[in-house]
């Protein structure tokens, strides 16, 4: 098992090598001038020669680059052009609240998500899966800024259940964070349920016609006994990877969620930036993304092994 996860950790720190060149390129390919729009409009040649020796963008793409991983590596990710800050403070300022919206949202299309698929597996061919697979192609035809709208215009506006804009940490205040998070976790974790909704159903009606679940059933042992034990665990080694790789997608549903609730988030930090073309915090943001990518994986590949010991075996 040691050996497995050695192996996948040299592959993912492989990963993030190779997504740091791809940012790097990436984000210079954009179009605009950082220096331009840092100096302004009305800046002389000198004036803007200037600003990119300050910035570095006078040298060439392989010093630059070796600039960047150097300053990376020692933490260091450089100043916003827009703000004039430490990009660390932006982000450390910005990814709580990030954080705090993804953990929700995917609580929220965790518990729907699998509590439903079981539902419409165990009650298959009756109005319960007909609801649920309805409720899940609804889901996700639905775009979630529609969604948004729709919340806050019922929810907020008219009924006043919840407030349409706002942010409190729940270290402060866990009541009020909890009041104002509800409603944009929702909205960013119904998308993702439907697809848990859809992957439990379809995992566990295979599951639950496998031989190993009929014997269970022949011993005599409880409905719920061989649904949670036998049935359910089994199942979830697919979910799991599903669950993993939609936790990724929060980061970057959350910047329409973000910005539909007016929460100061990274998501709208890095909607900010891509406009006015500030490279250091574009690079930051995408790089902490992919970092957080691929920890998921990891503890997805590590969850694999406690939840089918095929795995272990294998490994």
């Amino acid at each position: 098992m040691g050996r497995y996860l050695f192996h996948r950790t040299w592959q993912s720190l492989v990963t993030l090598v190779l997504a740091s060149v791809v940012v790097f390129l990436g984000v210079r390919a954009l179009p605009g001038d950082p220096a331009l729009a840092l100096a302004g409009e009305e800046a002389t040649p000198e004036q803007l020669a200037a600003v990119r020796a300050d910035l570095g963008l006078d040298q060439s793409l392989p010093v630059q680059y070796g600039r960047y991983v150097g300053n990376l590596l020692r933490g260091d990710l450089g100043e916003s052009v827009r703000t004039g800050q430490p990009v660390a403070d932006l982000v450390a300022t910005t990814l709580p609240v990030t954080a705090w919206l993804s953990l929700y949202a995917m609580v929220v299309a965790v518990v729907l998500g699998v509590g439903a698929g079981v539902v419409a597996a165990v009650r298959r061919g009756r109005w319960q899966e007909w609801a649920v697979s309805s409720t899940s192609v609804l889901l996700l035809s639905v775009p979630s800024f529609w969604i948004g709208i729709l919340a806050v215009l019922v929810l907020a506006v008219w009924l006043g259940l919840f407030p349409a804009s706002g942010y409190v940490s729940p270290l402060e205040d866990p009541l009020r964070a909890l009041w104002h998070l509800t409603m944009p976790a929702f909205v960013l974790g119904t998308a993702i349920s439907a697809v848990v909704m859809r992957q439990t159903r379809a995992s566990m009606l295979e599951t639950l016609s496998a031989d190993y679940v009929r014997t269970a059933r022949a011993k005599g042992l409880s409905p719920r006994r061989v649904l949670g034990r036998y049935a359910l665990r089994n199942s979830l080694v697919v979910v799991v990877t599903v669950i993993g790789l939609q936790l990724g997608g929060l980061i970057s549903g959350a910047v329409v969620t973000e910005r539909i609730f007016g929460l100061p988030g990274l998501g709208r930090l890095t909607l900010d930036a891509v406009f006015t073309r500030d490279y250091a915090v574009i690079q930051a943001v995408v790089v902490l993304v992919t970092a957080f990518y691929v920890v998921i994986n990891l503890a997805v590949d590590a969850l694999y092994s406690l939840l089918d010991p095929r795995v272990r075996v294998e490994a």
